[in-house]
């Protein structure tokens, strides 16, 4: 049995007895952006993780469609009385512009890291998202998950213009306007689209996957875009804390059957309601 704040009901328990006695059963929800932290968590996990992941472009739909499909995997899993069911859901999320906001469960006990986005979850804490933001708010930040599971970083900038029809093809535009007016419309593009914003990149190396590789292709995008490149270290404690079941109510959000999650609005990020 999980309280409320994500504390097992048996913690007079040593810990090898808590989980010799006590394994949890735990289903994660996951963005695949997160794919090689939490596969590497999992596998130290003490209690049984399933993890299911989500296509990383979920984000790119909106708040209403990622809201929308992420309830439907919440009310696919199957209740901790059931012959598989589980005992709580996490979710490898963070606010996500919203994009988790009202989801609950009648039947499980919600998990989500204090987070605004999967940056925040890297780096470790909202307070070292914080202190990076506010050092260096111009940052473009890429991970092992980013550079995968995401094709490019126009991609990225764009997606709003892809969807609207409004991202056309740079010889496109040449055979139509000439090449210096079909310049020009591909910078103002850029422009609409956030890029300009941005004056840095940095790589968040959290250890895994092909290192130097991955670097090495950061550096090539930071270089095409005209900005500075940095490589900081990832710090993937909160996935670690949240996949061995330690809800550390300064980091985690644990929301009890029947109540939802809502933006806080300050320090905390995320409340229940």
């Amino acid at each position: 049995m999980i309280s409320e704040n994500g504390t097992e009901e048996m913690q007079e328990m040593s810990e090898p007895q808590r989980t010799e006695k006590r394994r949890l059963r735990l289903k994660m929800i996951c963005c695949e952006v997160l794919y090689r932290e939490v596969c590497f968590c999992a596998a130290r996990s003490p209690h049984v993780v399933d993890v299911r992941f989500l296509e990383f472009g979920l984000h790119d739909r909106g708040a209403a469609a990622m809201n929308g499909a992420l309830r439907a995997e919440i009310e696919a899993v199957p209740p901790p009385d059931a012959k598989d069911g589980y005992d709580a859901i996490l979710l490898g999320y963070g606010l996500c512009n919203n994009g988790t906001a009202g989801l609950g469960s009648t039947r499980h006990t919600l998990v989500v890291p204090r987070a605004h986005d999967c940056i925040t979850i890297l780096l470790g804490s909202k307070e070292r998202y914080k202190a990076e933001f506010d050092a260096h708010p111009g940052t473009y930040y890429l991970s092992p998950g980013w550079i995968e599971h995401h094709s490019t970083l126009k991609d990225d900038s764009q997606y709003i213009l892809n969807r609207l029809g409004m991202n056309p093809k740079y010889d496109e535009l040449v055979a139509k306007f000439g090449e210096e007016n079909a310049r020009y419309i591909m910078e103002t593009l850029g422009e609409w689209g956030g890029l300009k914003s941005y004056d840095r990149m940095v790589y968040i190396d959290t250890g895994l996957g092909p290192v130097e590789d991955l670097v090495g292709t950061a550096r090539r995008r930071a270089e095409e875009s005209g900005w500075s490149f940095s490589i900081l270290g990832g710090d993937i404690r909160l996935l670690e804390d949240m996949l061995a079941a330690r809800w550390d109510p300064e980091k985690f959000l644990v929301v009890p059957p029947g109540r939802k999650i809502r933006p806080s609005y300050n320090d905390s990020v995320v409340g229940s309601e």
